[in-house]
């Protein structure tokens, strides 16, 4: 099962212009506390994913009460610069999409 599939909400946008945070939200709470307990989700994943170092995640996060993850990580470009493509950063979280999930 692909990461997009088993999630209720996968969104992404800037925390501050220096920063994106994503957000993946589960309806489901097995799902949910498989990804968390078997750490499915992680660091060195996330950072393969968006080909930036561990040191750029500033927050990797799960929240049980929400059934949901956030992942913060600083831009490569601040939002609004010069050759910045995604100035709201709502399409950051493409590359978690087709993740795929051993559940």
């Amino acid at each position: 099962m692909r990461l997009y599939e088993a999630a209720s909400v996968l969104r992404s946008k800037n925390s501050g212009p220096f920063e994106i945070t994503i957000d993946v939200l589960f309806d489901d709470p097995a799902i949910y506390y498989k990804i968390k307990d078997e750490g499915l989700i992680d660091r060195p994943l996330v950072s393969r994913l968006y080909g930036i170092p561990e040191a750029h995640i500033t927050h990797l996060v799960f929240f049980d009460p929400a059934l949901g993850f956030k992942i913060t990580f600083a831009r490569q470009v601040s939002s609004g610069a010069f050759l910045d493509r995604d100035v709201y950063g709502a399409q950051q979280h493409a590359p978690l999409l087709e993740l795929e999930l051993n559940l």
